[in-house]
């Protein structure tokens, strides 16, 4: 019996993903050592933020918000239910993959506002300059915490992608590079199960 496959993750949600993953770990590694490369991958990961909500409400219908969010009591069940190596196969986001991306959002943009909060207030640059100096060493905490903060999602979501990749024999890793996911039949389906 054949698999069909269908085009799930779009072009510009794909370039998105990993232009993502690129900027945040450049900006992460890069720190004090190379401020310029550090600050541009900064601006590289706010605009990309950004991009992704606007493409919440506009892109297909597997990146809208609208057919992915969900309740935390979703999502914290289906984490219970990949956990215990039994969860349900989703096309698109899963309950988890959903409260990831809105964790992973918000821990960025306030990452990258604090880090413009710190560029300013150390630098007198960016779009905050005016910030001034008097809470330069509260904007770094802040903006440290925020970076490690969304290291750590990133390993959960790793970590949850290869859960989640065995369970259901796919490579989402592959589907998120071209885009396509396979089509199960109810047969398939079961034999996986």
């Amino acid at each position: 019996m054949n698999t069909q496959e269908i085009k799930v993750w779009d072009l510009p949600l794909r370039i998105f993903h990993w232009l993502l993953v690129a900027g945040f770990f450049i900006a992460y590694l890069t720190e004090d050592e190379l401020l310029n490369v550090h600050v541009w991958s900064g601006y590289l990961v706010f605009g990309l933020v950004i991009f992704r909500l606007v493409w919440g409400f506009i892109g297909n219908q597997y990146a809208r918000f609208a057919n992915f969010l969900c309740s935390p009591k979703q999502s914290f069940n289906y984490i219970k239910d990949l956990v215990a190596f039994k969860a349900k196969r989703y096309l698109g986001h899963n309950p988890a993959g959903a409260m990831m991306i809105v964790l992973l959002l918000v821990s960025l943009l306030m990452t990258s506002l604090t880090g413009f909060a710190v560029y300013g207030a150390d630098q007198g640059a960016g779009p905050l300059a005016g910030i001034g100096p008097s809470h330069e060493e509260l904007w770094e905490e802040m903006h440290e915490f925020f970076a490690n903060f969304s290291l750590l999602l990133v390993a959960i979501h790793v970590l949850g992608v290869a859960v989640e990749s065995y369970i259901h024999r796919e490579s989402l890793v592959k589907a998120m590079l071209h885009g396509y996911k396979k089509i199960m039949t109810e047969s398939q389906s079961k034999t996986q199960d």
